[in-house]
């Protein structure tokens, strides 16, 4: 909760002279002041550098105060720390060592937005910027989603089954969000997995899936995966 340091709703001084009123207005004023983010996610891709939004309004210097930013979702999630016009990132998590930067000339313009270099799937969160006076403090929160394109897909053979068909088995890693995954005989149609395996890590979501064919059908299976207008296909050729 935000504590005010000053009566706030004291505005005026009101002084009795003569038995009349002087209403004058008050000398001490809270500095207040609201800390904008992003009300849509931030999206980020993998490998890349990205600017997380955070400014004040009105507009007024930050320099002279203290700019925090840290995740939500995570335990000892320090980000980046500007405080007594220097950066202190002492306590900073060791996944953002050197990849956090302010621009020190732009909080002279109220802007605390923080450049976040070389995304990866795990600076997919939510973060708070939170900026502190000596009499307030506000904070704001974005939401960063981070896209990755994935390895090719590597199909491999595993054996037949008991009626001759070719058992095959297509995985790829390294994905986010989740991908499309599709098998396609030699007409472009669509076949349909028999196990399907997905798991996310740091690093993204891998995916497994298997099919089986006949080699008097098809001479030729696609295994692609698709994330928005992102694509990666193999084949092999079965006879």
């Amino acid at each position: 909760m935000k504590t005010y340091l000053f009566f706030l709703f004291l505005r005026l001084a009101v002084q009795l002279i003569g038995g009349s009123l002087l209403i004058r207005p008050a000398l001490s004023f809270t500095e207040q002041y609201e800390v904008v983010g992003s009300s849509d996610p931030v999206l980020a891709v993998s490998g890349e550098d990205v600017i997380l939004p955070c400014s004040v309004k009105p507009l007024m210097s930050v320099v002279d105060m203290r700019v925090e930013w840290f995740r939500l979702d995570l335990k000892d999630s320090v980000v980046h720390v500007y405080d007594d016009h220097v950066d202190k990132n002492t306590d900073q998590s060791q996944s953002y060592r050197g990849r956090t930067k302010l621009n020190h000339q732009e909080l002279q313009r109220g802007n605390a937005s923080l450049k976040l270099a070389s995304v990866r799937v795990s600076d997919e969160g939510r973060y708070k910027c939170f900026i502190q006076s000596k009499s307030w403090y506000d904070d704001a929160t974005v939401d960063v989603k981070v896209e990755a394109v994935g390895r090719p897909p590597v199909i491999t053979v595993d054996g037949f089954d008991h009626s001759g068909g070719l058992c095959l088995q297509c995985e790829s890693e390294g994905w986010n969000p989740e991908p499309v995954f599709e098998w396609l005989d030699s007409e472009g149609v669509s076949l349909s997995s028999e196990t399907t395996e997905t798991h996310r890590n740091t690093d993204g979501f891998s995916v497994k899936h298997t099919v089986t064919v006949y080699e008097r059908d098809n001479n030729k299976i696609h295994c692609r995966v698709k994330l928005r207008h992102h694509m990666l296909e193999t084949q092999i050729v079965t006879k």
